[in-house]
């Protein structure tokens, strides 16, 4: 990546700790990722971390604008361990209140303007808290927009910006795409005259592969055949057996490879040529229904890829989360896929 975002090459998120959560309970907070585990990555050779954070750990919907310090104890600890062991961090919000991606039956931030003002508020009171802090401390405005376009989005983002400016003219500030960060749709982000703007999408392609039998897409259910990487013209004659309605939602051709990935990433690529922009790849990975060996073969081709175009990383997930490089108990699954995810 250039300069605006050196020291963030290739790091895992943290799904399920403070976002997503089964059980927001304090023993959860406590124990699902701990200072053991901040060492682990970085004894992996990674040098970031993506922190997803929902609205909720740090405001109440009964006291808007008031924000817990509990909460934020989570995210300042974070913050400190990753400071002791070298990484650098992302913040990524990826809930607000009125929107989240794993749930757009909630999504009604972009009608309400009190519910907007709640997350330019709480952008400001993460401005204010970590103004100290240097270029170790990343953040992403919201994970994931899902709107009929990228209009409402690049107002909102851009008051989002300007509220974070206010406070902090420095700070690395990482604004992705419509569509779940999707590389189609970084064309549409409006231009903002700011060096330190950072554009992120998300990499699960082909999706049919990296989400088969995902639990959460109700036509993934009726995916009754095991697809491998790299696939050909068998998985694929088993995929335009299915309905109408399946291929409408799932693009698959009769071959995947590496070179197949190279042509998905071309969108990014080329925004990156033509705004001159840094771009991030906040999220890859692969269920862990795929097949092991596929998966592992995978990782390594869109590694590769990303290297050679010199574009950050950061796997979807370290722990648990059904896209996992560790067990419930932080227990490294399998070193080949450490080694693939970490590779420089």
């Amino acid at each position: 990546m250039g300069n605006t975002m050196q020291g963030f090459q290739t790091g895992v998120n943290l799904g399920g700790w403070i976002s997503q959560f089964r059980n927001g309970v304090k023993e959860h907070f406590d124990h699902f990722i701990t200072e053991e585990d901040i060492k682990q990555i970085a004894s992996w050779g990674l040098d970031h971390v993506r922190l997803p954070i929902d609205y909720n750990v740090i405001e109440d919907d009964q006291t808007p604008f008031q924000y817990k310090e509990e909460g934020f104890a989570y995210i300042d600890n974070c913050i400190k361990w990753c400071e002791t062991y070298h990484l650098n961090i992302i913040l990524d919000l990826h809930k607000t209140a009125g929107y989240a991606a794993f749930s757009l039956n909630e999504n009604r931030l972009f009608e309400d303007e009190t519910l907007q003002n709640r997350f330019l508020s709480l952008w400001k009171a993460f401005a204010e808290r970590y103004r100290h802090y240097g270029k170790n401390v990343v953040f992403e405005l919201l994970n994931e927009i899902v709107e009929p376009n990228s209009d409402r989005w690049n107002r909102l983002s851009k008051r989002a910006v300007d509220a974070i400016r206010s406070i902090d003219k420095n700070r690395v500030i990482i604004i992705g795409g419509n569509n779940y960060n999707s590389v189609n749709t970084l064309r549409e982000l409006d231009s903002i005259d700011d060096e330190n703007i950072v554009y992120t999408f998300h990499f699960y392609e082909p999706h049919l592969f990296t989400h088969q039998k995902a639990g959460w897409e109700s036509l993934m259910k009726e995916c009754d055949f095991v697809i491998p990487y790299p696939s050909g013209n068998e998985e694929y004659q088993k995929y335009i057996s299915k309905s109408d309605c399946f291929q409408r939602a799932y693009d698959f051709e009769d071959h995947i490879d590496k070179e197949t990935l190279r042509k998905y990433l071309q969108p990014a690529v080329e925004f990156m040529k033509d705004r001159n922009a840094t771009i991030y790849c906040g999220e890859y990975g692969v269920i862990d229904y795929a097949p092991f060996e596929s998966n592992l073969r995978w990782h390594e081709d869109i590694c590769d890829l990303l290297l050679e175009y010199n574009i950050g990383r950061c796997a979807w997930t370290y722990k648990l989360m059904s896209f996992p490089l560790v067990d419930k108990d932080s227990k490294v699954l399998d070193e080949r896929m450490i080694k693939i995810v970490s590779k420089r």
